[in-house]
């Protein structure tokens, strides 16, 4: 049973430790189930619309998206906010990755980056918890790696957005052809999450 703990602070408790993960992605919501799981906290996926906020600071976009959400459903929210940050490509798509996904893909980016030498990039991602109109917490995670020269895909697994093109440093394969075991080794969603958790379990009663 969900309750409300306090009058003056929202606080919540649903089964001992919980949260609500605010994303439309199950793929999203399985990577940080897989975590949080590990640390005793349960986590729901809180499908949502809310606005498409366009920022230069994924930390920025994270904060005021997870603000709306809470102001609507007055619950523990957790929101992540991710970019692509193409070296020779001087930071693109960064914080627009959602955008640039969704009109030029990852065959845009592929020819972008043809003849390209340099194919450095960072993933980077913001988490932020809000459990009152006052109470923030981020948490950041990146990952170094490279941008391939061609989309590679394991049908045997559901990678998403990037990930066909993304190689992390020290991999032998790109997210996509990851399970979800292998990709939280490495991603910096997984990275951003593990403090998260850790943070939590210290300060949540």
């Amino acid at each position: 049973m969900l309750k409300k703990e306090s009058s003056n602070e929202t606080k919540f408790k649903l089964g001992g430790r919980f949260v609500f993960f605010a994303t439309n992605n199950i793929n999203k919501f399985n990577e940080a189930r897989a975590i949080l799981t590990k640390y005793n906290i349960s986590v729901a996926m809180l499908r949502v619309k809310n606005s498409e906020l366009q920022n230069d600071s994924l930390k920025e976009i994270a904060q005021t998206s997870a603000l709306e959400i809470f102001k609507k459903y007055n619950l523990p929210i957790l929101l992540e906010d991710s970019g692509l940050f193409i070296d020779v490509l001087n930071g693109f798509p960064g914080p627009y990755a959602a955008y640039v996904y969704k009109t030029i893909g990852n065959s845009g980016i592929l020819t972008l980056m043809e003849k390209k030498t340099n194919r450095t990039a960072t993933f980077k991602t913001a988490i932020v918890y809000c459990n009152s109109k006052n109470n923030f917490k981020c948490f950041e995670g990146e990952i170094i790696g490279e941008i391939t020269n061609k989309k590679i895909i394991d049908p045997s697994i559901s990678g998403f957005g990037f990930d066909p093109i993304f190689q992390p440093t020290g991999s032998p394969k790109v997210f996509a052809a990851m399970s979800i075991a292998e990709k939280n080794l490495f991603s910096h969603r997984a990275r951003a999450m593990h403090s998260f958790a850790i943070w939590y379990k210290q300060h949540s009663k």
